[in-house]
């Protein structure tokens, strides 16, 4: 027994032992994957990796991110160096910026400097995490001030990048200028993700913000308290398509010492095909990456972008033929005037392969409904608001019920019935 328990301790101290130089191979091999994947789902965001020195025990590297605004077309580099430490079942990379940080922002952090940290694992999980110091910077020429606590972010990865937990810590902000000042206390984030295929992610979430409050000279302070949006993505009918429902809560609204609420928006989007949601977001990246390709006056930009438009045009078709439904289920704001309720929900049916093979446009077949209703008071006490609905109200399109106005829409063949004013659309695809 003692022989058998004398090998055994051998055998572990050679595992010891070996272990992390066989996690410093696969920690070189994982980056490098990482490195292809981002660089080849996307176009705004490049990495490169060079000088990969790698060691027994820790290993470094340099190489550079690239950022492309397809906004401005602005592109910025940062140079990076990254210290690794290998362990018996995985790494931890320490990434520090060496050189391209913008000056104001390296100005913003004297001391402190933010960390990010990416620690992998042999099975293929990994944990990023960002921390932010705080910071308290102030413009003396135009009397600006920023004021920052520390935040701090982290994302778990699993099963090889197809899963991923974010959370996400801002415990608050002060802003301050000499017309406006700005407080923001306590925002929470928390998400999951789940890979199901192609473009197309399924998950829940949930972004919490305590207050945010304004002050500013001559006006009454505005403050908004319990904010809160949660969201949810789920696979329907054997995964061939997906449901989402995004909810936005505000608890109350304060001016002027009078406090209302609470305040809810929902947003629905019900049976989406997954292979022609997948196919329309692809398409809509190709797009952006050719316009950009186009001014910076590439041959072959023009031909991109209208094959990028005809595969947009295509998927949306196949969208719209596999039936879909989307919109606002539910809006409801209360004001010191009353409570504004409303609603506005797009439907599209499923169609045969016969009818599929006949449609031409994706408008052709759309129905929807929209109703609104707001209280009276609130267009008289609000000049105006009360200019932006008058023509409405003169063509009939809203009408008084009561001590509220309201308005009723319908979307049929191509064409708007509002309050019985007909009103024909164009068709869009």
């Amino acid at each position: 027994m003692k022989k058998t328990w004398m090998i055994v301790g051998g055998v572990v101290l050679v595992v010891g032992a070996v272990a992390p130089w066989g996690v410093g191979l696969v920690t070189e091999q994982q980056w490098q994957e990482v490195t292809s994947e981002v660089n080849a789902k996307q176009p705004f965001v490049r990495l490169e990796t060079r000088d990969y020195r790698r060691g027994y025990l820790s290993a470094r590297f340099e190489g550079t991110v690239t950022f492309e605004d397809p906004a401005s077309e602005d592109v910025h580099q940062i140079e990076y160096e990254a210290r690794v430490s290998h362990g018996v079942t995985g790494s931890l990379l320490d990434f520090v910026p060496l050189s391209g940080v913008p000056e104001e922002a390296a100005g913003l952090f004297p001391d402190e400097k933010p960390r990010l940290t990416l620690e992998t694992r042999l099975w293929g999980t990994a944990i990023a995490e960002l921390t932010v110091p705080a910071l308290s910077v102030t413009n003396d020429d135009s009397g600006e001030s920023l004021n920052m606590s520390g935040g701090f972010g982290r994302v778990d990865i699993g099963s090889n990048g197809t899963e991923a937990d974010i959370v996400m810590v801002w415990p608050g902000m002060v802003l301050d200028t000499p017309d406006l000042q700005i407080r923001l206390q306590d925002f929470q984030l928390e998400q999951t993700l789940h890979h199901l295929r192609g473009e197309v992610w399924t998950g829940e979430g949930e972004a919490d913000l305590q207050s945010v409050e304004f002050l500013s000279a001559g006006q009454a302070p505005l403050r908004m308290e319990g904010f809160r949006m949660t969201s949810r993505t789920w696979p329907t009918d054997n995964d061939r398509s997906v449901n989402s429902e995004t909810v936005a809560t505000l608890d109350t609204v304060t001016s002027d010492g009078e406090s209302f609420g609470p305040q809810r928006v929902a947003f629905v989007m019900n049976g989406l095909d997954v292979d022609s949601w997948s196919e329309l977001t692809g398409a809509m990246t190709d797009m952006q990456v050719a316009a950009l390709d186009n001014q910076a006056g590439s041959p072959a930009a023009f031909e991109q972008q209208m094959a990028s438009m005809n595969r947009l045009s295509g998927a949306l078709l196949d969208l719209a033929a596999e039936g879909f439904s989307f919109g606002f289920p539910d809006i409801s704001l209360v004001t010191p005037d009353g409570e504004v309720n409303g609603e506005l929900m797009v439907e599209h049916p499923t169609l045969s392969d016969q009818e599929r093979s006949q449609m031409l446009m994706v408008m052709q077949r759309l129905t929807g409904h929209m109703k609104l209703s707001l209280p009276l008071a609130l267009a008289e006490n609000h000049p105006e608001l009360m200019m932006q609905l008058a023509p409405l109200i003169k063509e009939g399109m809203m009408t008084r019920s009561g001590d509220h106005l309201t308005m009723s829409a319908q979307l049929k063949d191509l064409s708007v019935d509002v309050n019985g004013t007909v009103i024909p659309l164009p068709p869009l695809f």
